[in-house]
């Protein structure tokens, strides 16, 4: 988002099937648009066309595209980190919906960089190993063998299938975790007795990133690290996306979670905060309007935008293609904070 003030010409819900993505398909269904020689050199191939999900007519097509020209040059060349979770991984469509996005971004000139958990489906092989999930304060209770479930199934499950997907839908997507390149390196959380092998980031180093984005591919990053001795750590997710996004120098961070966004009043989904400043949300928090699940998320935002991040965006992902709603509109698809 630019702002949060002017009006668009068309509701944000047009621009997703302006743009030819409106049904469940894996595949982007229309990027004609794209067909000019300064996007050309993208490594991002041109879909098929889908004709049954361009239902808008040509001129409305043209009119909210034309409409999201300041964002895409606001944005392009500037490097999007998107926190994947929740309710958005585990709906067919709505994952759906995510990858078309980051394709999309990627084709239009932005370089978004995905960093996922994978909390439902460490779940169900702990279950099918007949082992209870265990959790303190929101965290995984994580032994040593819950570790080697986590790995397998966040490195060599979950961010493989993402970037299947994402090479499906048209992108080039590399896999890796906080272990490649030492891209990562934990160390035990305070709360080690209760929690195990929960680590929290000590440092980051974005060197291996650098090239994987300047090729013009999608970083799928798995939050599993190790710290100096080896120890692998499972990591939350929010937390290594917003350390990652500072290190590497991201215009923006996007969380994607489960609730509408920062709730003026938690009672009310009606009151939906659309932009706050760090000095404002922390006031927030100080008279229990953020509160629970959502304090760590919040820290993690103002965390990343005291490190030289621009923006940070916690969206709704239970709303199909919010992350173009966030970035392409005015409205967005949550709360937005600044720095």
């Amino acid at each position: 988002m630019l702002a949060k003030s002017s009006t668009a010409l068309y509701p944000p819900s047009v621009l997703s099937k302006t743009l030819g993505i409106s049904n469940p398909s894996p595949r982007l269904n229309s990027m004609r648009f794209l067909n000019v020689p300064a996007l050309r050199s993208t490594s991002i191939t041109t879909p098929a066309v889908d004709a049954h999900a361009l239902t808008a007519t040509p001129q409305t097509r043209v009119d909210i595209l034309s409409e999201s020209l300041p964002f895409i040059q606001r944005f392009r060349g500037k490097i999007i980190v998107v926190k994947y979770g929740g309710a958005a991984m585990k709906s067919a469509a709505l994952q759906s919906s995510v990858i078309n996005d980051l394709v999309l971004l990627a084709c239009v000139g932005l370089q978004p960089v995905l960093v996922h958990g994978g909390g439902p489906e460490i779940n169900s092989w702990l279950l099918r190993l007949g082992v209870q999930p265990q959790f303190h304060n929101g965290l995984r209770v994580t032994d040593e063998l819950t570790m080697e479930v986590v790995e397998m199934v966040l490195v060599g499950k979950v961010n493989k299938s993402l970037v299947s997907l994402i090479n499906l839908a048209g992108g080039t997507a590399i896999g890796i975790c906080g272990k490649d390149g030492r891209l990562l390196t934990a160390r035990p959380s305070p709360d080690s007795a209760l929690l195990g092998f929960v680590g929290e980031v000590a440092s980051v180093n974005p060197a291996i990133l650098r090239p994987i984005i300047a090729d013009g591919h999608i970083p799928v990053i798995a939050s599993v690290a190790a710290d100096k001795k080896g120890q692998a750590y499972n990591v939350n997710a929010d937390t290594a996306a917003g350390e990652i996004a500072a290190a590497i120098g991201a215009e923006k961070l996007i969380l994607l979670t489960d609730v509408a966004g920062i709730l003026e009043d938690r009672n009310d989904a009606g009151s939906l905060v659309k932009q706050v400043n760090i000095t404002g949300v922390r006031r927030m928090i100080e008279e229990g309007k953020v509160a629970g699940g959502m304090i760590p998320k919040v820290n993690c935002c103002i965390r990343s935008l005291a490190q030289g991040v621009r923006t940070a965006s916690i969206i709704d992902g239970r709303v199909a293609h919010s992350l173009l709603l966030e970035i392409l509109t005015d409205e967005g698809a949550g709360t937005m904070i600044t720095g």
